[in-house]
């Protein structure tokens, strides 16, 4: 894990930290998690569009030199290699550009849960942390079927 990512509550060097109300699936820590996965996705398109940058410059140069080789007459078979590498940097660069999408997608996909997540639970969250009376751990009603 990079260690740029910023400091999100609930989160302890990208694990969800143990005892009170960032533990295991409680609101914060899955909150945290979430922003992590985010943060991380904005990470990967960020390297991502670097490689394609890099890849398809790279691309252009070996067609350059195909095409100098070309006219310097090298044998066909060298210059016949280094389109091969062309086209195969440009393949590159095309998938990389896929990988930004779908590190988009998830970067989507996990703010719009956390925003979801933030309106179903945190008027709960607050108000057993405002009431001043011990709660039951996350998931405790869920494990004895005292609620559905």
């Amino acid at each position: 894990m990079s260690d740029n990512l910023p400091a999100i509550p609930g989160m302890n060097n990208g694990v969800a930290s143990t005892g009170g109300a960032s533990s295991g699936n409680g609101f914060l820590a899955l909150a945290g998690r979430t922003a992590q996965l985010a943060a991380s996705a904005l990470f990967l398109k960020e390297g991502m569009h670097l490689l394609r940058s890099h890849m398809q410059a790279n691309a252009n140069a070996a067609m350059r030199l195909s095409e100098m080789c070309g006219q310097a007459e090298v044998e066909p078979r060298f210059t016949s290699m280094i389109e091969d590498t062309s086209t195969a940097l440009t393949g590159v660069a095309e998938a990389s550009g896929e990988m930004v999408n779908a590190a988009d997608a998830v970067d989507t996909d996990a703010r719009g849960f956390n925003s979801a997540h933030d309106r179903e639970y945190r008027p709960g969250y607050e108000a057993s942390n405002g009431s001043g009376v011990r709660q039951a751990k996350p998931g405790f009603y869920r494990r004895t079927g005292r609620r559905s």
